[in-house]
């Protein structure tokens, strides 16, 4: 069951950590170190993470969250709209100026520890940082294409 707000399950996820008697450590875990990623269905899986972290004699996890700042939205409104110049009402604009209404919400959370050398990591977001975050590549790729001006000959 997805949520609009991660605010409530970060909450818990604080509380049955320490509950274990492991530590927090702020930290986020970077898609380019090699790591497993801990996968099931059931909206409360999280909790079987941290009971393998504890199995695993962890002192800590990794936890990092994302929260939807003005920032990031009116930077993601420039870019698509420097993309789509001069036609400012195609649905990526749409999009969005939609996700203005999650600001200050948590959309994103990652937990992780280490074990044998390799990085385990939980992951949970909404459906809506999913819309920002495909948005936000969407937007990149489209900066990177290079015209080839056949005139430049």
């Amino acid at each position: 069951m997805r949520t609009d707000d991660l605010s409530v399950l970060k909450d818990d996820m604080v509380a049955f950590i320490a509950g274990h008697g492991l530590r927090r450590m702020r930290a986020y875990v970077p898609d380019d170190v090699p790591s497993v990623m801990f996968e099931d269905d059931d909206p409360d899986a999280w909790k079987d993470f941290v009971e393998h972290a504890k199995a695993a004699n962890q002192p800590f996890l990794t936890m990092s969250e994302v929260i939807l700042e003005p920032e990031d939205i009116a930077t993601l409104i420039g870019q698509v709209r420097d993309q789509n110049y001069p036609d400012h009402d195609l649905s990526e604009l749409e999009m969005a100026q939609d996700l203005t209404q999650h600001v200050g919400k948590v959309g994103y959370l990652q937990l992780g520890f280490t074990h044998g050398g390799v990085v385990f990591l939980y992951e949970t977001a909404t459906d809506w940082y999913d819309q920002f975050q495909g948005l936000m590549e969407t937007v990149s790729e489209l900066g990177r294409i290079i015209v080839d001006d056949p005139d430049e000959d």
